[in-house]
């Protein structure tokens, strides 16, 4: 099996595997918190999002990827980290521009990852030398999809939630 075959067969793998623990574990764990809290866990998984900035390091990835590529997804992760622990800060404190901060930063998230997903396909980036980033790609990326979904679902019952 080549490089890209075994991306793309771990990478659904771990999609697949998130989504079991979500809908089995997280979710239901999440429906028995209030509507400011059950977000929480969600965004602290994007907290975590700074470590794209490994892409910038000299020779953690192969030289030959585009840099404007390179440069989207770092920055692009690190103020999606940024929006991440200031929605956390903002739900702990019930500030009123909790739940739109969430909508911003949950926004900004998924279009980020989304143009990720894009520049993945166009550039066929499993065929580079991704080092210890690839994990970011075939493990992390999923949990991000999955924590995403769930946060854009509690957002659109905000209105319904136990509070």
């Amino acid at each position: 099996m080549n490089n890209v075959a075994i991306f793309w067969l771990q990478l659904f793998t771990s999609v697949f595997v998130c989504a079991i623990v979500a809908v089995w574990y997280v979710w239901p764990s999440l429906t028995k918190l209030p509507r400011n809290s059950a977000p929480i866990p969600l965004i602290f998984v994007h907290v975590f999002r700074y470590v794209g900035m490994t892409l910038l390091v000299t020779g953690m990835v192969d030289p030959r990827l585009p840099r404007d590529f390179l440069n989207n997804a770092a920055y692009g992760d690190l103020i999606a980290a940024a929006l991440a622990l200031a929605s956390i800060f903002a739900l702990r404190s019930n500030w009123r521009v909790a739940v739109p901060l969430v909508w911003v930063f949950n926004t900004w998230g998924f279009v980020d990852l989304l143009n990720g997903v894009r520049g993945v396909l166009q550039l066929n980036i499993p065929s580079f030398n991704l080092g210890t980033i690839w994990y970011i790609y075939t493990f992390y990326a999923p949990v991000v999809i999955a924590s995403h979904l769930m946060i854009f679902l509690i957002l659109v019952k905000s209105r319904s939630w136990n509070n």
